[in-house]
């Protein structure tokens, strides 16, 4: 049976971010180059001495913008990590763990569409 828990507000709000901030900077990561600096393209085989075969296209990097819209990203979700990680909340359970788990599944229920 699932334990209920009475997580402040604020601290919910902050873990739904959270989940939303992860899944754009996720997004993010997905429609860019896959080298932060330009960098040649490669195909290995396994008759190369490889054991499976990969392919890269050639990475033109990421433009400025770009950089910094992964970092301005990437400092939202860990200020978000700190205050739900540091909150006064946790020290007044009895099983942190499991109150960190409820949250988390709260946390996707609630920003489920």
């Amino acid at each position: 049976m699932a334990e209920k828990f009475d997580f402040p507000q604020a601290l919910v709000d902050a873990q739904v971010e959270l989940l939303k901030v992860r899944s754009e900077l996720s997004e993010l990561y997905q429609r860019l180059p896959w080298s932060v600096e330009p960098l040649p393209g490669w195909k290995h085989t396994k008759g190369d001495g490889r054991y499976f075969e990969s392919e890269r296209p050639d990475s033109p990097g990421w433009t400025e913008e770009e950089k910094q819209q992964v970092n301005a990203v990437r400092a939202r979700m860990m200020e978000l990590v700190t205050y739900v990680f540091a909150h006064d909340f946790w020290a007044s359970c009895e099983d942190p763990v499991t109150a960190r788990m409820a949250l988390k599944h709260r946390a996707a229920n609630t920003s489920a569409p």
